[in-house]
């Protein structure tokens, strides 16, 4: 029992309860002026959070360059993303599954013969094939682009990418559509003029700061 005294006031509760606690605890983390050192480390954490923001969207950062290397498994992977994008890859990938879910229907209610189902369902893994595995192996072969490597440098006002075979500069501006995949930045400047920017290439707030730029292109 800590106390068994009647009428006590705020401050004598207080001083009992502080004492017992430093006596008999064997595991003291904040000592008595514990209530200063909690709004110690709010504002420190408020001052790191503030300065990140600005940071971010710092609209005068220095000039950024950032060595970009590819592989060709990542760069088949995100190739992978272009061509399902597409618009007419797209319209086509819809048109084959609408075509196999109402044949498997009609197939269900035996209206039609079970060869029409089949040839749907043939020419969606045909489909899913070519632009999944055949298309971005054949587009990486017959490109140099990503055999080699590049610099990227970047601003708030634009980027470019310099290697052995030539030099390209854009500002943000320009850039018409912007994606991510998994491993990828996917930078478009028309509806087949693109470029992909490896994500492992770039640190977490370097990363946000590309985000920031795309969106507000």
């Amino acid at each position: 029992m800590i106390c068994e005294k009647d009428n006590l006031g705020l401050n004598d509760i207080n001083y009992i309860l502080s004492n017992a606690f430093f006596k008999y605890s064997d595991f003291v983390i904040f000592t008595n002026n514990c209530c200063y050192i909690i709004p110690l480390f709010i504002g420190i954490f408020l001052v790191q959070t503030f300065a990140l923001c600005i940071f971010a969207f710092n609209p005068y950062i220095q000039y950024m360059s950032i060595q970009i290397q590819y592989q060709k498994s990542h760069v088949i992977q995100g190739l992978r993303y272009h061509f399902i994008k597409q618009p007419e890859i797209k319209g086509l990938m819809l048109f084959v599954n609408v075509y196999a879910i109402i044949t498997a229907g009609l197939l269900f209610y035996k209206k039609i013969r079970p060869e029409l189902f089949l040839i749907g369902s043939l020419l969606w893994i045909v489909l899913m094939v070519f632009f999944w595995f055949l298309l971005p192996w054949l587009f990486f072969r017959k490109t140099t682009m990503f055999k080699q490597d590049w610099l990227f440098d970047f601003d708030s006002t634009g980027a470019s990418l310099n290697s052995e075979s030539g030099t390209a500069t854009w500002d943000w501006s320009e850039v018409t559509r912007f994606f991510e995949s998994p491993l990828f930045f996917h930078v478009y400047f028309a509806p087949k003029s693109f470029f992909i920017l490896p994500k492992a290439h770039f640190s977490f707030e370097e990363q946000q700061l590309i985000r920031g730029f795309f969106r507000k292109k």
